[in-house]
């Protein structure tokens, strides 16, 4: 199952104020919500209604939403308008957004989308993340290693081609089977004729296929980069909050195939006022995922049985890592970064499930769903091709609840499953192997390659520590997901749970040491496939189980990816591009404004200042992650504090908008977007603006740090100016 979501939680007073007063609106209902999920029982669904943006408002440049901005801004940009936009946005490498910010290939995105990507351009004896970097000449800007970034120049309707394949399947597989070969034969045949990187991207579930083609640019230099502490400021414990400091921006430059500064018609220009406060602003970047047409049946597997179990696991991955930090200071940034991202993923996911469990977002998708299926069964073509959806994909649903934790508990992961598990399966192949004649045997288990195909085995940085601590999850897990009583279970543990467990694993194994294995190894292929070995023992016996629940989950995946396909047709023959698809990791613009809410029984501030970040400094005690780097100490005379740093807006993004730049209606930059607020992650399944927010760099914060605190007036001057101020031979000296 490939799903996710979120929301906010009600107390009894709520509940009870919300039933004596009869209000339906989310606004109403926000007013009284707390930590306390409990007195449901009070709550009047029946008055919940589905409201006109809940699917969002990520718009495609394929459908581009005219009418919907000049209803809303008064505001009617043409064609040109959107190709401008289009052209001038990029897609940051594979996870993150980005912008043209000047003629001359200037690129914009975030600090925290550019941390690997520093490291690959730091020098001996230097550390950028620690203390940025400013490229004072062209000649400095350093040119990152397998950095690229994509624009967005063919749009191509490809579904009737794609959906006349699918079409003349027969089976649920056949159409999935044959979706994904004429898919495979497009890309190639337009690749081919078009010379760009090209992908056809399923809209609506399948209602719509675009096919986008990309320019891309492989030589990008980094420019300008704060100390990563700025980009970061109060680390994990504001991510996903506001009011926020964060000077979370980087810049880079895009040369061409000559080696100088790529020459551009299509970038934003620089706001000199910036975000100002109710005005219409546009967010461009590519949202990665959203669940927002899922049905309920699906929402409720999410909230039942996937998010909660990828929350658990993420708690004790990040509870691991975090202790990996103290153990191994000198693999400090390593096991951070790691520990940064499951918190990370843990907050978002756990704020969507959260979501999924606030009855009155999930009556708004049943309202929404309700809707939908009145005008699909009132309608006698829609119904006898679509009406029985619903219950095919309930039907899906029910089946998976039944052995998806079981497979879960069976498979191995990467990231959560204990090292001494993978040395089990590298010996338990090589015994197999070793069982088949000579001729039979892969390439790397040939004579002349087998002492250093054993010798590999163990690996030589094996951390104990982790795999220990992976190997406690890992029997946690198990027994929460199959049961004291499941009897592989029973017979590699000996019935014992926790550091007993883990004890008894360990002190029984003949995978813990090169030289066991090496021993091991020595008493031949029947020796290994027999062995009491817990690891071992584990890998042989849970095969036959594994493979059979892996291959019911695909069918029923299978099933699902068909069904989702019908549904995403009826879905746009029923609204055709009046709400949004969900989110794709493709280009979007999604409109709002400038706004503040409500939170804490008090209001949030529409901007923040850099007074604030140095009251949060000096609040904590100058102590991380609310530290500051040297420079930021003791600013300088003429840096202006009360300059907007932060600040929010409703539009809606999701993650893979890191870096979008947000423009006013003159396309001009006003700010960069960096995160969402605690509220906007149940925006993975509903969108809702009153409380939900876009947090971003403000264009006017961002020109007072670069241009009086790095003095870096040339990055300054070109952002303001739009292009470079060089004499000839300065850009002649370039190519390099």
């Amino acid at each position: 199952m490939k799903n996710n979501f979120n929301s906010f939680k009600l107390t009894i007073a709520f509940l009870m104020m919300f039933a004596i007063a009869g209000c339906s609106s989310t606004s109403d209902i926000q007013k009284y919500s707390s930590s306390n999920q409990t007195g449901y029982s009070w709550l009047n669904l029946d008055t919940v209604k589905a409201g006109k943006f809940d699917t969002g408002t990520m718009w495609t440049f394929d459908f581009p939403p005219k009418d919907h901005f000049s209803q809303t801004y008064d505001f009617t940009p043409d064609d040109e308008w959107f190709n401008h936009v289009r052209l001038a946005a990029l897609k940051f490498a594979t996870y993150c957004s980005a912008s043209f910010v000047s003629g001359d290939g200037l690129v914009m995105t975030n600090n925290h989308c550019s941390r690997e990507n520093i490291l690959k351009v730091t020098r001996e004896g230097e550390d950028l993340n620690e203390t940025g970097f400013w490229a004072e000449t062209l000649e400095d800007e350093r040119k990152v290693p397998s950095l690229f970034v994509d624009q967005l120049v063919l749009i191509k309707d490809v579904t009737d081609e794609v959906q006349n394949a699918i079409d003349k399947g027969l089976t649920e597989e056949e159409k999935v089977a044959n979706e994904d070969n004429i898919i495979a034969e497009i890309q190639e045949r337009e690749a081919d004729s078009t010379g760009l990187k090209v992908k056809v991207t399923r809209l609506f579930h399948g209602g719509k296929y675009s096919l986008y083609g990309y320019k891309t640019y492989k030589d990008v230099r980094l420019v300008f980069t704060p100390e990563h502490q700025l980009g970061y400021f109060g680390g994990d414990p504001d991510n996903f909050t506001y009011p926020r400091y964060n000077l979370d921006c980087t810049f880079y430059r895009v040369y061409d195939d000559e080696g100088k500064p790529l020459k551009t018609d299509h970038f934003f220009k620089w706001s000199s006022k910036g975000a100002m406060l109710g005005e219409p602003v546009f967010v461009v970047g590519n949202p990665g995922t959203t669940n927002r047409l899922l049905t309920v049946s699906q929402l409720e597997f999410l909230r039942d049985i996937q998010y909660p179990r990828t929350v658990d696991i993420l708690k004790n991955l990040e509870r691991s890592y975090y202790e990996m930090v103290d153990k191994y200071p000198e693999k400090k940034n390593k096991f951070m970064n790691r520990a940064l991202g499951f918190s990370n993923s843990r907050k978002a996911i756990g704020g969507m499930l959260d979501g999924l469990k606030n009855p009155v977002l999930l009556q708004r998708k049943r309202d929404f769903e309700k809707k939908f299926k009145r005008s699909v069964r009132g309608n006698p073509n829609l119904s006898a091709k679509y009406g029985n959806l619903w219950d095919k994909i309930s039907k899906v649903n029910n089946e998976s609840r039944l052995i998806t934790n079981e497979l879960f508990a069976l498979s191995l992961n990467s990231l959560r499953t204990s090292e001494y598990f993978f040395i089990a399966q590298d010996l338990v192949n090589l015994a197999q192997q070793m069982q088949l004649p000579t001729d039979q045997r892969k390439s790397e288990y040939q004579a002349e390659e087998l002492d250093s195909m054993i010798a590999s085995i163990f690996p030589e940085d094996l951390n104990v520590d982790m795999s220990r601590e992976l190997l406690l999850i890992q029997i946690n897990m198990s027994y929460n997901y199959l049961g004291k009583d499941y009897p592989l279970l029973k017979k590699i543990t000996n019935g014992k749970q926790g550091l007993d467990a883990v004890n008894y694993m360990l002190g029984s194994s003949s995978v813990t040491s090169a030289e066991k294995v090496k021993a091991l190894t020595n008493k031949g292929a029947d020796a290994i496939l027999s062995s009491d070995d817990p690891f071992i023992y584990f890998i042989v016996n849970s095969k036959t189980r594994r493979d059979e629940l892996s291959q019911k989950m695909a069918l029923l995946n299978e099933q699902e990816e068909a069904y989702n396909q019908d549904l995403g047709r009826a879905l746009f023959e029923v609204y055709g591009t009046s709400i949004p698809p969900d989110a794709t990791f493709t280009l979007r613009i999604s409109d709002g404004v400038v706004k503040g809410y409500d939170y804490n029984a008090t209001t949030a501030p529409v901007f923040t200042t850099f007074y604030g970040m140095y009251d949060r400094y000096y609040s904590f005690d100058k102590k991380f992650p609310w530290s500051l780097p040297e420079r930021w100490q003791n600013p300088p005379a003429d840096f202006d504090l009360e300059t907007p740093f932060n600040f929010i807006t409703t539009n809606d993004i999701i993650g893979g908008n890191s870096g979008s730049p947000i423009i006013n209606r003159n396309a001009e930059i006003v700010g960069l977007a960096f995160d969402g607020n605690i509220e906007s992650l149940p925006g993975n399944f509903i969108f809702t603006d009153e409380k939900n927010r876009c947090v971003g760099v403000h264009s006017v914060g961002m020109i007072e740090a670069i241009r009086d605190m790095y003095k870096a007036k040339r990055l300054s001057d070109e952002l303001l100016g739009g292009k470079m101020i060089l004499t000839k031979e300065q850009l002649d000296g370039v190519a390099h």
